[in-house]
């Protein structure tokens, strides 16, 4: 069912340090940042050859980055993020076998323009997996 890996979800408690440092250190391609309002986050994509790096920064007074950020004042992995071909079968059969989805279980659009779904971190090895239709 899963595709690959589309990104990996890192957030920062600072968003122009945290691209400036893939930037530079690194040597990433880092796009700018675009506001999210929808999932209460300001990200950054930096694109690797084989995957992406979503920064995250909280958007508002109730992101739900806040609340990570104040357990992890650094900031941390927050999500991996994978591909599915279809977001509603894959949404079906992951609820057929136990696993939660968060929410109401209808896809929202993410910062792809395309639908996603998060999967409880409880029932997914302590880990918050979002999918994301391709």
């Amino acid at each position: 069912m899963i595709g690959r890996l589309n990104h990996v979800a890192i957030a920062v408690p600072d968003l122009e340090a945290a691209s400036e440092q893939y930037r530079t250190a690194l040597g990433a391609k880092v796009n700018p940042p675009q506001d999210e309002p929808d999932h209460g986050v300001t990200v950054v994509f930096i694109e690797l050859p084989n995957t992406k790096i979503e920064l995250l920064y909280p958007l508002g007074d109730n992101s739900p980055i806040l609340g990570f950020l104040e357990k992890n004042p650094s900031g941390g992995i927050h999500h991996v993020c994978y591909e599915v071909d279809d977001i509603l079968a894959a949404r079906d059969q992951l609820k057929a076998n136990g696993l939660r989805v968060l929410g109401n279980g209808e896809p929202k659009i993410g910062a792809h323009g395309k639908p996603v779904l998060f999967l409880h971190p409880k029932d997914m090895n302590g880990t918050l997996v979002e999918l994301e239709q391709v």
